[in-house]
């Protein structure tokens, strides 16, 4: 085999015993879990923003962001509900370069894995424990969710992963909102599977055990945009494709029907400048037709301290290394326009 092996990674109860939720804090995550899913089951009309860097590269200025965030949560509260992004698996798409928190917790230094485990839970722990912000986290990888299961309040599945089994599989055991992406080709077909096999029980193998799940009513589509055959950006945000989508939800019976509106990556045809001025189309949308206002149940945003992007070895403060994000001025100002327009 060309595999080296380098060293075993702890378990996860390993993991969570030296890196502990108390009870106070965990007893918040489920209050706020509970503010949550209301919005999925139709129980709460607010709107919600999954918002924060397009890959969160460092605690400090992460930390940065959250109190920020946590200062607008309280402002905008009776409107708006605020999940930061906090995404640690997150790696440059080639996989080349940056490998993302979990694989790569230092951007300048060598990947260490064992290392990344315990960084980004006390990331999510500080997230839940000192901002009173559960936060959200992409599966890129789905051994890996039990490191950070009490302390995620929603997880993304990425378009590259939701057409593979094992994603669906152990989504349906999770009891936090999940959203699945359409796929690069755009294919809403394929979304809408993810998220009926997601809301099914299943019985697989996860982490060297067998498990049942009871299935996911939460799990949900996020509309990304898509990419065609000459590598061009096709947006999905526009007022008929989200009567198509809606449509389509409808005829499939699905649970809790709900979109969320990815407002960068092929849907900004990747500037990410745009995210402001879809937000404000799909919001405008909602309001023209009270159905999608129904489906329509919130907007997924990356944003930073600082607007744009970087090279790793700039080190510049708040600024992603990652994707571009808008900067905090904008973001101050699009929280206050949803608030006022949802």
């Amino acid at each position: 085999m060309s595999i080296e092996y380098i060293k075993k990674i702890p378990s996860p109860e390993e993991i969570l015993e030296s890196i502990p939720l108390d009870s106070e804090a965990a007893e918040r995550k489920k209050r706020r879990d509970k503010e949550i899913s209301d919005v999925f089951t139709g129980k709460s009309d607010k709107f919600i923003l999954i918002i924060g860097p397009c890959s969160a590269d460092s605690e400090e200025p992460v930390c940065e962001y959250l109190e920020r965030l946590a200062r607008m949560q309280e402002i905008v509260k009776d409107k708006l509900i605020l999940i930061p992004r906090i995404y640690t698996n997150k790696p440059r798409t080639t996989g080349e370069g940056y490998k993302g928190m979990m694989l790569q917790p230092d951007p300048n230094k060598k990947a260490d894995v064992v290392e990344g485990i315990k960084t980004i839970r006390r990331l999510h722990r500080k997230a839940v424990t000192d901002y009173n912000m559960p936060a959200a986290d992409e599966m890129l990888y789905p051994e890996n969710y039990i490191y950070l299961s009490d302390l995620l309040a929603y997880v993304a599945v990425g378009a590259r992963s939701v057409e593979n089994q094992q994603h669906r599989l152990t989504v349906s055991g999770l009891d936090v909102p999940v959203g699945m992406k359409n796929p690069t080709s755009g294919d809403i077909s394929v979304m809408f599977n993810s998220i009926k096999a997601a809301q099914l029980s299943h019985s697989f193998i996860y982490n060297g055990y067998e498990v049942e799940t009871s299935g996911n009513p939460l799990a949900h589509g996020i509309l990304r945009g898509a990419v065609d055959s000459y590598g061009r950006n096709i947006p999905n945000y526009h007022y008929e494709d989200l009567v198509n989508v809606m449509a389509e939800y409808n005829n499939l019976n699905l649970e809790n029907p709900t979109l969320i509106i990815d407002c960068n990556h092929a849907n900004s045809l990747k500037k990410h400048y745009e995210q402001p001025r879809i937000s404000r189309e799909v919001l405008m949308s909602r309001k023209y037709n009270s159905d999608l206002k129904k489906i329509i149940k919130g907007l997924m945003i990356e944003s930073y301290l600082l607007d744009g992007k970087q090279d790793a070895s700039e080190n510049i403060f708040g600024k992603s290394i990652t994707d571009p994000c808008i900067g905090w001025e904008d973001t101050e100002k699009l929280i206050y326009f949803c608030a006022d327009n949802c």
